[in-house]
């Protein structure tokens, strides 16, 4: 009795094994004719056609990453440090979001303007926005005045707020670099006015992956034109590739050193807001150019890039 019971169970534990072999071979045949769906909370990767080409700028350094995607980042030029001007202003904003957050619609404590910056308002040969000794902005317009406009004297106005001096805050930068992995950047004044201010086209991508995790910081990027109150006229993004379809951001720069620097995000063709694409160009642009024309060449070259990323993701 004993042993045919023992024979019984070897005889079901068999049958077992091989109903559960069976079971997996069907699952992952399964699999392998469907692929499963992600769910709608963890959007599948953007993925890279086949054979796209992305049409690189004829100097400089430039780089594109589409976001989700493993070994989606593409590289052009030799990665060395260069001054990359206003784009600097990215960090600076992130710095401030994380020292003092605002919620999304949140304006933020006031500020109140101390005499340097209202001085430095009459600088001609700098990026400066008109704001008078003793008026007061909130945080969230402050970052807009920097930001959009790209006003050094409100980025320094925000950097002395914060840390007490421009060079405490920078220092609050360039560990903030580090932390990301931003291993060739280093930061020397907080509006990127500084030649000695600079980075890689890779660097400045680590960055961009974090601004965008940041809702204000995204919402203001991605403004095309303000009205401040105390500020005469209405303010306008020197982005213009804002009115592209799908570009949300990031930050134009220019400078008789850096040439002209973009670092930009766009939506893929799809629309899916949960999915980036992320670019920059750097030193964009002939020496014997106007700082006009500087900008100009990189949103152009970002522009070229733009378009052919979309079409190229799906």
């Amino acid at each position: 009795m004993s042993s045919r019971l023992s024979l019984t169970t070897r005889t079901l534990g068999v049958a077992i094994s091989a109903v559960l072999a069976i079971g997996s071979w069907l699952v992952y045949s399964s699999a392998q004719a469907q692929p499963l769906s992600w769910p709608s909370s963890k959007p599948p990767p953007i993925t890279v056609a086949r054979g796209s080409a992305l049409p690189w700028p004829s100097m400089g350094q430039a780089a594109v990453e589409f976001t989700g995607q493993a070994d989606s980042l593409s590289v052009y030029g030799k990665q060395r440090p260069v001054p990359i001007a206003s784009v600097t202003k990215v960090m600076t904003a992130l710095v401030i979001l994380r020292d003092h957050p605002l919620g999304r619609n949140a304006a933020g404590p006031s500020i109140r303007v101390d005499r340097q910056a209202s001085i430095e308002s009459g600088n001609r040969d700098e990026s400066t926005v008109p704001i008078t000794t003793g008026q007061s902005f909130t945080e969230r317009q402050l970052l807009e005045l920097m930001l959009i406009p790209s006003g050094n004297n409100a980025a320094r106005l925000l950097a002395r707020w914060d840390a007490g001096s421009e060079g405490a805050f920078v220092r609050k930068m360039n560990a903030a670099a580090a932390k990301l992995g931003m291993k060739n950047t280093t930061y020397t004044g907080a509006s990127g006015y500084e030649s000695t201010t600079a980075s890689t086209a890779v660097d400045q991508l680590k960055l961009a992956r974090q601004a965008m995790k940041n809702p204000v910081l995204r919402d203001i990027v991605a403004t095309a034109k303000i009205t401040v109150p105390g500020i005469a006229g209405e303010i306008v993004n020197t982005n213009k590739l804002l009115r592209l379809p799908g570009v949300v951001g990031l930050k134009t720069g220019t400078s008789t050193a850096a040439g002209g620097a973009l670092l930009w995000a766009v939506r893929p063709a799809s629309g899916d807001r949960d999915r980036l694409i992320l670019g920059v160009v750097l030193r964009q642009g002939d020496p014997e150019d106007s700082l006009e024309e500087k900008k100009e060449a990189a949103l152009v070259a970002s522009r070229k890039l733009i378009v052919a990323a979309r079409q190229a993701a799906r």
